[in-house]
């Protein structure tokens, strides 16, 4: 049985996409190659790796533990290639991230523009996720390091803490709850909001507990980021829910009042979690290790 790296990276991608078109398209060859390459490592294994159906494909048993192998193959690979750059001067780290809407406007500019600068030749693939779907990353081997709410199951994961990120709301000096220093969900779930836009990870956080309380939130408008969400509660539009850093600083100039959430879920600390520290890619560990410094240390640097 001899399966190349092209072969092994090209049925993670078929998998991923639920096709087989998909897949070959991702690894940039033909549909014709893809398919000969996945008989043949079917032929090889003599066994189908896929189930073909209607909407594409679906991994057999024996492809859901090819498809976990490969996967450590090619982190192995990403590894080896990270450490042997530490000797060569062509080549560049990769390091795959995910993570939530307030880590990534809130929290990871400085920290990720620190660590770039001193690691120059290291680029990270950044994408913004919930929670659930990063955790899910995580233990699929999509991603190296992803940052997620401690409220979320991490179990199986080696995770450390990030930062503190409880939210609050955000009201017109005016409103009606602006003496208040703790408000829950319930009692403002009913006023007109400012949100960001629907497919953000903090702004799905939100609607699942409005749900849970067999609510839907009414929003006036969505903006794109914190401060924007900000302004516009200032302005009277309606009443937003942010991070407490993007309060705390929105709040130096702009008029707006602000109150914890008392329910659980917003007290929030974030936490960097990956699969195993010890298996990572040396230039994932290093930002793993940047992360998880203290702030002092890190500004430091």
């Amino acid at each position: 049985m001899r399966f190349d790296l092209t072969d092994l990276r090209l049925f993670i991608h078929v998998v991923e996409a639920g096709s087989l078109t998909a897949g070959a398209e991702r690894s940039h060859i033909t549909l014709a190659s893809a398919s000969q390459r996945v008989r043949g490592m079917e032929d090889a294994l003599g066994s189908p790796l896929l189930t073909r159906h209607a909407q594409g494909v679906r991994p057999t048993e024996a492809g859901r533990t090819l498809l976990h192998h490969a996967r450590v193959v090619l982190q192995q690979m990403e590894r080896l290639r990270g450490e042997l750059g530490e000797y060569g001067q062509g080549l560049k780290g990769h390091v795959r991230f995910m993570c939530g809407t307030s880590a990534l406007t809130e929290h990871l500019p400085e920290v990720l523009s620190r660590f770039l600068a001193q690691h120059p030749r290291i680029s990270v693939d950044l994408e913004e996720r919930p929670s659930p779907d990063t955790v899910d990353a995580l233990r699929a081997g999509l991603c190296d390091i992803g940052i997620v709410s401690d409220a979320i199951d991490s179990e199986g994961l080696e995770c450390h803490p990030f930062r503190r990120d409880d939210l609050v709301l955000v009201m017109p000096r005016g409103h009606a709850l602006a003496g208040r220093r703790r408000v829950k969900l319930a009692e403002v779930v009913d006023n007109e909001f400012v949100g960001l836009p629907a497919d953000t990870a903090l702004q799905q956080l939100l609607t699942g507990h409005v749900r849970a309380l067999g609510k839907h939130l009414a929003y006036r408008v969505r903006v794109r980021n914190f401060e924007a969400v900000c302004r516009m509660v200032e302005y009277g539009i309606g009443v937003g829910i942010v991070p407490q850093t993007a309060a705390e600083r929105c709040a130096r100039s702009m008029k707006i009042a602000r109150a914890s959430l008392a329910d659980a879920w917003a007290e929030r600390t974030l936490m960097a979690c990956v699969r195993s520290s010890e298996d990572l890619p040396i230039n994932a560990r290093r930002m793993l290790e940047h992360l998880i410094a203290p702030v002092e240390e890190i500004r430091k640097k």
